[in-house]
């Protein structure tokens, strides 16, 4: 059984809402970051980094959600979060999923603090640009592969939702609200949701 390392109320939510659309039993092992237990010598063996969320599978280990996202959906091919290889859309799904922290993180980050850095050296261009990207995919919805929803969808709308709903991050859009009204539909991202607020 998978062992997801995660703490109520942080970036845990993504992984969470991805193990909850698996429908496989899985195992929460708290990280109580207020205490700071993320940086503990035994929490360092399994994320050097010392962030939530994490994921055992025995003797694999792996953090970062995109990377989390990718693992499980080919692990548990029948919940069917990801274009099998071979499929023409498992090119947009990969695009997708690594959009979400090389392009949306940083947009949000950079529109929260209004920070200006020139779009030539930003690695993600800019922040408008991110977000008109994301918009125009979205018009053709109702999920960023058109009819059929995936892990990507899951690292991107948990982001959205985190900037646009929970913290008021970044205006949002129409193409957004309807996204996000779809996402929180989803039984998953309940359960989810409901667990990450501890």
């Amino acid at each position: 059984m998978m062992k997801l390392y995660w703490s109520p109320r942080s970036r845990s939510f993504t992984a969470l809402w991805l193990m909850e659309e698996t429908g496989q039993p899985y195992e929460r092992v708290l990280i109580d970051i207020t205490t700071g237990a993320q940086k503990s010598p035994d929490y360092l063996k399994i994320n050097p980094m010392g962030k939530v969320p994490a994921l055992a599978d025995g003797a694999a280990i792996l953090a970062e959600s995109a990377a989390i996202c990718a693992y499980v959906a080919e692990r548990y091919p029948e919940a069917k979060l990801a274009p099998p290889a071979g499929d023409v859309r498992r090119a947009k799904y990969l695009q997708w999923l690594f959009f979400a922290p090389s392009c949306i993180e940083p947009a949000i980050l950079q529109a929260h603090t209004k920070l200006e850095i020139p779009a030539m050296s930003a690695a993600w261009g800019s922040t408008t640009q991110t977000f008109d990207v994301l918009d125009q995919a979205l018009a053709k919805g109702p999920w960023l592969l058109g009819d059929t929803f995936s892990a990507a969808d899951i690292a991107i709308g948990a982001g959205m939702n985190f900037a646009i709903r929970l913290f008021k991050m970044v205006p949002t859009r129409p193409n957004f609200d309807r996204y996000l009204d779809a996402c929180a539909a989803r039984p998953a991202f309940q359960t989810a949701a409901k667990l990450a607020m501890g």
